[in-house]
């Protein structure tokens, strides 16, 4: 039975993915966090970033004064600043690097946390590349986005940095399930793969992308279940995708999260739950191949995937049988 700090029944975090951020649209929400006592993890771009089309779900940037400080005033308040890319765009390692070492002026230390953001080609271990052996197969062959869009684990690329990543980020998500309870899906976390060695630990999260997938999934029965089974939570969440309409919050967002608080977890942001979980092993290996295989069967599975998987399984069955 896993034990929280303060001798608390459950653990609840959120890392909020910045895209479509907007002060009017993020301010409402975060109140109602400092309201009810959590201090989360809400990631960042430093930098408005360029190139051909327009970035994917783009919003408010650090080179936004106004937005700047009240990002620094979350961290203030006990907040984690974490990155999702250094910029909505593509972008190469020279880029990156001015990238970092603003979230480190700024911010005044590395980015502990770290997501990357759909349609950046600098993204690290995204896509297919996420994967492993025939799970690959069934995510490319379902017209998911291909190997080769990920390049920012390739030493020979312009978009390489992966070491950058290494040296400075300590976690990085990666898998995003429907199931409220995070550590019940992937009690490795944060774990190594030894195959995607530029990440010094993955993570995974519950799915609640926007205000309609979160209000499906975060239910009064699923909120139940998580306290009662002694778990952790940590949400995957764009706060700006409709929690804060015209800057006016949800309400029965509200009162969703006032649910959870008042069963009273332990709440911290993402980095300090993970380190938390780290410290209490007295082991760390590389995740084991039969582990890896379960989340990656599981998430395809979350993702619509499971006739997919019974082919090649059968296929794969086939083939060894002849």
């Amino acid at each position: 039975m896993m034990t929280w700090p303060g001798g608390k029944q459950f653990a609840f975090t959120v890392f909020d993915d910045t895209d479509w951020a907007t002060l009017s649209g993020l301010r409402p929400v975060y109140d109602l966090l400092a309201d009810v006592g959590f201090r989360t993890t809400k990631s960042v771009w430093m930098l408005k970033g360029s190139g051909p089309g327009r970035p994917s779900n783009a919003g408010l940037t650090c080179e936004d004064r106004d937005y700047r400080e009240w990002v620094l005033g979350l961290q203030r308040r006990g907040f984690e600043i974490g990155l999702h890319n250094v910029a909505p765009f593509t972008s190469e390692r020279p880029v990156i690097r001015k990238g970092l070492e603003d979230f480190q002026h700024v911010f005044g230390m590395p980015p502990h946390v770290h997501c990357n953001h759909t349609g950046c080609q600098d993204n690290l271990y995204w896509g297919s590349d996420r994967l492993s052996g025939w799970r690959k197969q069934v995510y490319t062959g379902a017209g998911r986005r291909p190997s080769g869009l990920s390049q920012g684990h390739n030493p020979d690329s312009p978009l390489f940095w992966g070491d950058l990543c290494q040296q400075q980020v300590l976690y990085v998500r990666n898998f995003v399930y429907n199931e409220l309870n995070t550590l019940a899906v992937c009690p490795e976390m944060p774990y190594f793969d030894a195959d995607k060695p530029y990440v010094n630990g993955w993570f995974a999260s519950a799915e609640a992308g926007n205000i309609h997938a979160f209000l499906r999934n975060f239910t009064p029965a699923n909120i139940d279940a998580l306290c009662n089974q002694n778990g952790l939570c940590i949400v995957y969440v764009h706060f700006g995708g409709g929690f804060a309409p015209d800057g006016k919050l949800h309400q029965e967002f509200r009162r969703r999260m006032e649910y959870v608080a008042a069963k009273q977890p332990w709440t911290a942001p993402v980095s300090e739950v993970l380190n938390y979980l780290r410290a209490k092993r007295t082991q760390h290996h590389p995740i084991s191949a039969a582990a890896l295989r379960r989340l990656e069967i599981r998430w395809l599975a979350d993702r619509g995937l499971t006739k997919a998987i019974d082919v090649i399984t059968r296929n794969l069955r086939t083939k060894a049988a002849a």
